[in-house]
This record gives C-alpha cells, sequence and structure tokens, in this order.
C-alpha cells in the first residue's frame, strides 16, 4: 500500500483578547489548559498586532473575546486573531462571544438600515471561523446568520439557581421587561416552580436609542418578590422603570437578573437608585471598579464556557448542558 498513515491527539488551545482577560484565564483554568502566550499591541495610528508566541498547527482553537468598550477595537482584534490562526494552520477555529456585538441591530425596522448582527456573523466567517459560542443572544435567529455550528449558550441556570436558593422561600412572580422575552420569563418560570408570569407592557420610540416608556404591568404581582428578568443591562433606563412599575402596583419587592452588564453612562446611578432591592447579572462582560455597586451581584459564567468548550472539542453535546433545550 502507497502513501502513509499517522493517527494524531487533538490538541485544545485556548486563546484571549485584551478586552476581558480575567474570563478567558478562568475557563483555561477549569479546562487545565492555560492560555497560549500571546504578543498583542497597537501601533502609533491605531492598528493592530497580534501574534501567538507557541505553534498553532493542528489545534483545535478557541478564540475568547467579550465585545466590550471600545467595542469596535476589541472586534477587530479578535477578527485579526482568527486570520491569524488560519494563517497558521489551526485545524478548526472556534470563536467564543460571550458577548456578541452589535447584536440588537438584528433586523430593519425602517428603511436604508443595516442589520449588523448579520454582518458580524460574515466578518467571522470570512476571517476563518468554523465555528461560534455564544451566551444569552439578545434574539435566536442571529444563529441562522452564521454559516456554520453555532452553540447559544444561556446563562439561565446560573442566574436561576441563584435566585431559587436565595429567594425560593417566598412568593415569587417571574416578569419580562417587554412582551417579546416572555418565552424567557417561561424558562425562568419552571425552574422557579412555576411561579406565575407577567411582563411590562411598554413603548419604544425608534428615532430614539435607549430610551422606553413603561405603560402597565400585565399579570399578578401584588405581594410577590418580582424576579425582572432580561438578557443585558445597558443604560438601564427599560429595566429600572420596570421596577419602579411594579413596586407601585404592589410587588413586595423586585429582583433584576440579567446575563450582560455593559452599564453604559447613566446604568448605575439608575441602578442605585430604582426599587430593586438586587442586581443579579453575571461576567460575560467586564465590570470596572467604578461601575461595582452595593447591589450588585456578579455571578461567573466560566464554568458554562468552559464546559462547553470541553463537549465542542470531545465532540459532545452542547445541548446536554441545558436538558435538551438548547
Amino acid at each position: 500500500m502507497s502513501g502513509m498513515k499517522r493517527t494524531t491527539e487533538k490538541n485544545l488551545m485556548v486563546f484571549s483578547g485584551r478586552a476581558h482577560p480575567g474570563l478567558a484565564e478562568e475557563v483555561a483554568e477549569q479546562l487545565g489548559s492555560g492560555l497560549v502566550p500571546t504578543s498583542a499591541y497597537d501601533f502609533a495610528n491605531g492598528e493592530i498586532y497580534v501574534r501567538f508566541e507557541e505553534s498553532v498547527r493542528g489545534s483545535d482553537a478557541f478564540v475568547i473575546q467579550s465585545h466590550t468598550s471600545p467595542i469596535n477595537e476589541w472586534i477587530m482584534e479578535q477578527l485579526i486573531m482568527v486570520d491569524a490562526l488560519k494563517r497558521a494552520s489551526a485545524k478548526r477555529i472556534t470563536v467564543v462571544l460571550p458577548f456578541y456585538g452589535y447584536a440588537r441591530q438584528d433586523k430593519k425596522h425602517r428603511g436604508r438600515e443595516p442589520i449588523s448582527a448579520r454582518l458580524m456573523a460574515d466578518l467571522f466567517k470570512t476571517a476563518g471561523a468554523n465555528r461560534l459560542i455564544c451566551v444569552d443572544l439578545h434574539t435566536s435567529q442571529i444563529q441562522g446568520f452564521f454559516d456554520g455550528p453555532v452553540d447559544h449558550l444561556m446563562a439561565l441556570p446560573i442566574l436561576s439557581d441563584y435566585v431559587r436558593d436565595k429567594y425560593g422561600d417566598q412568593q415569587l412572580a417571574v416578569v419580562s421587561p417587554d412582551a417579546g422575552r416572555i418565552k424567557v420569563a417561561e424558562q425562568w418560570s419552571a425552574r422557579l416552580n412555576n411561579a406565575p408570569l407577567a411582563f411590562i407592557h411598554k413603548t419604544r420610540d425608534i428615532d430614539r436609542p435607549n430610551e422606553t416608556v413603561a405603560n402597565r404591568v400585565v399579570g399578578e404581582v401584588k405581594n410577590r418578590v418580582c424576579i425582572l428578568v432580561d438578557d443585558m443591562i445597558d443604560t438601564g433606563g427599560t429595566i429600572t422603570k420596570a421596577a419602579d412599575a411594579l413596586i407601585a402596583e404592589g410587588a413586595a419587592g423586585v429582583v433584576i437578573a440579567a446575563t450582560h452588564a455593559i452599564l453604559s453612562g447613566p446604568a448605575v446611578d439608575r441602578l442605585k437608585n430604582c426599587q430593586a432591592s438586587e442586581v443579579i447579572v453575571t461576567n460575560t462582560l467586564p465590570i470596572a471598579a467604578d461601575r461595582r455597586f452595593d447591589k450588585l451581584t456578579e455571578l461567573s459564567i466560566a464554568p458554562l464556557i468552559s464546559r462547553a468548550i470541553r463537549e465542542v472539542f470531545e465532540d459532545g453535546s452542547v445541548t446536554s448542558l441545558f436538558d435538551g433545550r438548547a
């Protein structure tokens, strides 16, 4: 027989950009792999340079980067890292996005607008990504924007376990800040002993981003501790208005639970001064010391991401992490 046969071992390598190295280090530690040493710096004109200090040939590469502010810079750095891996002959490149930038621009509201979430997916595919791992996308249809496998992880088990352990002995209600996220609220309810559901009827002016009006509460919340659930807190306007509306309707208390703590502009002051007693988030995005406050509880998403990476590397089932619902 002509030719040569060789059985090669799979090689998992974890890479981190500079946006949120603490999370990447925690993920790598739980995988027992360590981060690949990387040189990254900016040229005087703002261009980004990246080089990996170890051979990546034939590796199963996982590139972790959270799209925090300055968001465009960190997206570009991650794209450059993917390109470097492709040109260095990595066997498979998985882009890990704890927070997917531009996810809110997932459809056209009016003519002559972009669908930037789709553009993001195209950029990563063009750069050389074979697969995406994301956490709590703003809308599930974004999975279809990428031409390849997308693993959509949910922070729900981490957040709901904390809420159940701390507030499970009280009368609860699960509240969605708008009608569009009622499906997520239903999943929360199932994990909190089928607590009743409610939602905030609100209106949004498409000409004024980050501004909403909480019109009224739909559902029974009186004398209950309301778990107000959302995927992200940006300026905090929507979620704090919802919390105040719930208290006005007779709720015994409000607890805010969200995956992504963007905390832009006035968010911290709004959250400090609103009626909620606790704000629970995960560390998908870095939270600066001056953006932390007494009500804030931060839970680590690293165990979930590391388990997902392990399942992908070992050709296992990511869906099994969520009882078959992912």
